[in-house]
């Protein structure tokens, strides 16, 4: 039978995974974003707005999927927003290809927010839950964008009668541009710049985090694990962590990137150091580095996401993801995480990102 996917959120990180991915093994595979991507040989790319239910009806109407594989969604300014306008997303998505009956199954990618909460009160006291985070741990007593997702899929789902699964990743490590969540090149960009000035490469986030243990989702990963989970019959209707299989210290893991870029690692000194800091990423320096070495990206805004990686490195807790839903259900698919940043560091100098 004809396998036909649709990645929501192609030009992202985990959606350019996925569509590779989907291509190499021989599925006809349609991108769809706002802004499409077109570098990916093979991808049939579609320009939609998921909040313009007539206009993604026009730019869906040559489309029958049988696999839709949700990658992406909007950041606004409260948790309120970002319940109305995540869900309308996904809520359009799914009642415009309703009428087509060609859907068996729908993938959605939320991620860990799912236990620690919303943006607005994320990992904060009161809500901080037992490690490591397990998929049957019951939501928590406060409204979450991800859970309104997760609503809309499952009501499309008992309507349209296709099969679903939920997939959570931990820290996302992967190459894209204009990614609103890239803890990998930010950290790339920052000890880029770290070693232009010769600042040390200073750990920005909290005690917890250097010292506790921590795991992290390759790109690669969930692209794999996603597939699994659309095509593996008893791994249907079921929601998954996903995460490298191995885990880490930060205090240990810093150096190591350190050593990478040839700057001075300084470990946690008893404060915290937010990389958002506006002095941290300057782009008039930027733009210094970017015509010395030729590279390709002036706007140095689309490659970091500094309040992203600020949130995950400052948490209070440790935070390590417990994958028993899909191990015992057979996806074993390893990585591991010092490769995942290394492989990375090194695609991002070969396309001429860093110097």
């Amino acid at each position: 039978m004809d396998k036909i996917a649709l990645v929501v959120g192609a030009s992202g990180i985990i959606g350019s995974n996925l569509a590779q991915e989907l291509l190499a093994n021989g599925w006809t595979t349609y991108g769809l974003a706002r802004k499409p991507n077109t570098e990916i040989a093979g991808l049939q790319p579609v320009a939609a707005d998921l909040l313009n239910e007539t206009g993604l009806e026009t730019a869906l109407a040559d489309v029958a999927p049988t696999h839709v594989f949700i990658t992406s969604w909007m950041r606004n300014d409260t948790e309120a927003e970002n319940i109305r306008v995540n869900s309308a997303m996904v809520r359009n998505l799914l009642s415009v290809l309703s009428p087509k009956k060609s859907v068996q199954h729908v993938a959605l990618v939320t991620g860990l927010k799912h236990y620690l909460g919303p943006f607005e009160a994320y990992a904060k006291e009161g809500v901080l839950p037992p490690t490591p985070l397990r998929e049957e741990q019951p939501r928590l007593p406060i409204e979450n964008f991800y859970y309104a997702q997760e609503d809309e899929v499952y009501a499309a789902a008992e309507r349209d009668g296709f099969t679903w699964s939920i997939h959570r990743p931990h820290t996302i490590i992967g190459k894209a541009v204009g990614n609103q969540m890239n803890m990998g090149t930010t950290l790339a960009v920052y000890a880029t710049l770290c070693k232009e000035t010769g600042r040390p490469f200073r750990w920005p986030g909290s005690k917890a985090q250097w010292e506790g243990l921590s795991d992290v989702t390759d790109a690669r990963v969930i692209a794999k694990q996603l597939i699994w989970a659309a095509t593996t019959e008893e791994a249907k209707n079921e929601a998954y962590n996903v995460v490298n299989g191995d885990v880490f210290r930060w205090s240990w893991l810093w150096g190591r990137i350190a050593d990478w870029f040839g700057v001075e690692a300084v470990g946690f000194d008893g404060t915290i150091h937010p990389l958002e800091r506006e002095e941290t990423f300057d782009q008039t320096l930027w733009g210094l580095i970017r015509r010395r070495s030729n590279l390709v990206e002036a706007d140095l805004n689309r490659l970091v996401s500094p309040w992203h990686t600020d949130l995950d490195l400052g948490r209070p807790i440790e935070v390590m993801t417990d994958m028993k839903n899909s191990r015992k259900r057979g996806f074993t698919v390893f990585q591991s995480t010092e490769d995942s940043f290394f492989d990375l560091f090194k695609q991002l100098r070969e396309d001429r990102l860093i110097p």
